[in-house]
């Protein structure tokens, strides 16, 4: 994965609760189990006219000319919650978004997103209110997970990620890589465990 330390960019400003992983992605446009192919179908149910089709709906936030490229979703409690599909990070992730703040997540959603490089922030509902309004002004929205802050025009906001997430978003590593960090380790037990155990490696 690409390693995310610091993102500058403008943030397109979604400010609904609840927000369901079905809204995100719904499932008549999970068309693979693959991670690729979902951008399109990234929010349909508001972001098309009818179900099905790819006219674009313009009281749509993505559809606004002036968040094209927004690499920074701002959006409402409780994101990502109802059913666990990985589908619905991919589809932001497809779609080019790195970032999303909310004042909570749902536990699922926030730790798909760690392993598939998004990082979720989560910051007091009054920030995320005036946050949503400087990014609809255009200001540019920065996210520093090195000093772990979210700014934009003169104010900044402090968040908080655990050691683990924090590190597998500035180093780009999924659960696997995050583990063979751990690979001198690991060896040096194989190799204990083998003199004390070697019944145990006949197969190998």
């Amino acid at each position: 994965m690409t390693p995310l330390v610091r993102l500058t960019s403008i943030a397109a400003p979604l400010l609904r609760d609840n927000v369901d992983t079905d809204a995100i992605i719904p499932s008549r446009e999970m068309k693979s189990v693959s991670k690729t192919g979902l951008a399109d179908g990234l929010f349909a149910g508001w972001r098309y006219r009818t179900p099905g089709s790819r006219d674009p709906d313009p009281a749509f936030v993505l559809n606004a000319s002036r968040y094209a490229g927004a690499k920074i979703l701002v959006s409402g409690a409780n994101f990502g919650c109802g059913s666990s599909r990985e589908h619905a990070v991919w589809a932001l992730a497809e779609y080019g978004f790195r970032v999303v703040i909310a004042p909570s997540f749902s536990p699922i959603f926030q730790g798909n997103c760690v392993r598939n490089g998004l990082a979720p922030v989560v910051l007091p509902n009054d920030a995320v209110t005036a946050l949503a309004m400087l990014a609809e002004a255009g200001t540019p929205v920065d996210v520093d997970l090195s000093r772990m802050t979210v700014s934009a025009g003169e104010t900044s906001w402090s968040f908080s990620l655990e050691d683990e997430p924090r590190v597998m978003l500035m180093e780009g590593l999924d659960a696997v890589e995050l583990t063979l960090k751990n690979r001198a380790a690991i060896q040096a037990f194989r190799a204990a465990d083998r003199t004390a155990r070697p019944w145990i490696y006949l197969g190998e």
